[in-house]
């Protein structure tokens, strides 16, 4: 039996995409909260929003029929801010709870390797860690 050769390039990552079931309220949350930039939209309609996430790097939400189930906290985002406590006066004044990752509510997590991080979820449950990771 034969094979076709495959490439050995190493696959890059293009995009994530996100469930909504209301995407006014959900581009409100990563505009305002996480002050992502929308980007062009390729679908041209309006039930997708795309953002710019990293260099050459896009996330997508798009709205519809989301699976209700509680999202796991181990299945997360996660975007690196330049300053935690200034991220967390933030999240303070727009009444957004955060927590740590043993779920201890308004506490910041102190990992090993000096980042400092919390877990907060968008309009539709998705975990996403901020860090000062640098």
């Amino acid at each position: 039996m034969s094979f076709p050769l495959v490439s050995s390039a190493q696959a890059v990552f293009n995009h994530a995409a996100l469930c909504s079931k209301d995407l006014k309220k959900s581009n409100a949350f990563y505009t305002s909260v996480l002050n992502l930039k929308i980007i062009p939209n390729p679908f041209k309609d309006t039930v997708h929003t795309w953002y710019n996430i990293a260099p050459n790097v896009a996330m997508h939400v798009i709205q519809g029929d989301c699976s209700t189930a509680p999202k796991l906290i181990g299945d997360h985002i996660c975007f690196s801010v330049p300053s935690i406590t200034k991220f967390i006066a933030l999240l303070n004044e727009k009444k957004i709870t955060y927590r740590n990752w043993k779920g201890v509510a308004g506490q910041v997590e102190h990992r090993v390797d000096g980042v400092s991080q919390v877990y907060i979820q968008d309009p539709d449950g998705y975990w996403i860690e901020i860090n000062d990771a640098k």
